[in-house]
């Protein structure tokens, strides 16, 4: 079950954290993957720095594994390759994907995981500057690509598209005005993009994580992690390959006519817990 042999994926934001267990699982499912991040080992600079704070830690932190991740699945016996791609730069995106389709023959399935989440401050405090980064980030980053792969998939009559929303789209956050409506709008796009994409054998899903062990999850404050943790029902965060698996099971055939979607995948933080 779950095979995505012969299959081509394309992961955002693949350098650490959800991106990176996503990319290795699908590999470990069959499927070639080419890894992408703005963050990549040999082509580091502090020009990265102006995407934001947590950037500027993963890159001084050394905590990037773009090309690792990509050695790793070429280990496996699969094609990988990693590559810069800003996903706020649509003609870098589509050039990205051209030598993607040029070089492996297609691009079947498509993980838009890439985003920022270190923008915090109540709306008074909330960062224009910011606010407009998450919205070019996590909610036009995920159009862009959507919209550059879909002549592909239609070409191919098969596609699937996995966008990472979050319980913040659906429950709200506090402090979180920008991450929160960024990933509303992921949902959004999500649905509108399964029903226009049905005709042509696309599945559109997204995936809400709740509080996953990351580690950006890691650099947060420890009482505020502890009070996260407190609120799912499980008592304890989630895994990167908890993510990982639901990503697969909605890139197989075996989910072939599971379309618009948000499955939640947050160990029952959005349940009355107490």
């Amino acid at each position: 079950m779950f095979s995505l042999a012969g299959k081509v994926a394309l992961v955002t934001g693949g350098s650490r954290g959800l991106g990176r267990a996503d990319a290795l699982a699908l590999a470990r499912a069959g499927a070639d993957v080419v890894v992408t991040d703005i963050l990549i080992e040999s082509e580091q600079s502090a020009e990265t720095d102006r995407y934001g704070p947590l950037a500027q830690v993963m890159r001084s932190g050394k905590v990037v594994y773009a090309e690792k991740t990509a050695a790793e699945i070429r280990q496996m016996g699969r094609r990988s390759f990693a590559m810069r791609m800003d996903v706020t730069d649509l003609a870098q995106v589509k050039e990205v994907f051209a030598r993607v389709k040029e070089e492996l023959g297609g691009i079947h399935i498509l993980v838009n995981n890439a985003a920022t989440l270190d923008h915090v401050g109540q709306i008074e405090n909330q960062s224009d500057e910011y606010w407009e980064r998450d919205l070019r980030v996590n909610l036009t980053g995920t159009y862009n690509c959507s919209k550059a792969v879909w002549p592909y998939m239609k070409e191919q009559n098969w596609g699937r598209i996995i966008n990472m929303a979050s319980v913040a789209g659906t429950l709200g956050g506090f402090g979180q005005a920008s991450y929160s409506a960024t990933k509303a709008g992921v949902i959004g796009l999500t649905r509108t993009l399964a029903l226009e994409g049905a005709r042509f054998n696309i599945n559109v899903n997204a995936i809400v994580p709740g509080i996953i062990a990351t580690e950006a999850f890691n650099f947060t404050n420890p009482k505020m992690r502890e009070r996260m943790v407190a609120r799912t029902a499980f008592k304890r965060p989630g895994e990167p390959d908890d993510i990982a698996h639901a990503v697969v099971f909605l890139a197989s055939e075996e989910a072939r006519y599971i379309t618009g979607v948000a499955l939640n995948v947050s160990g029952g933080i959005e349940l009355f817990t107490f």
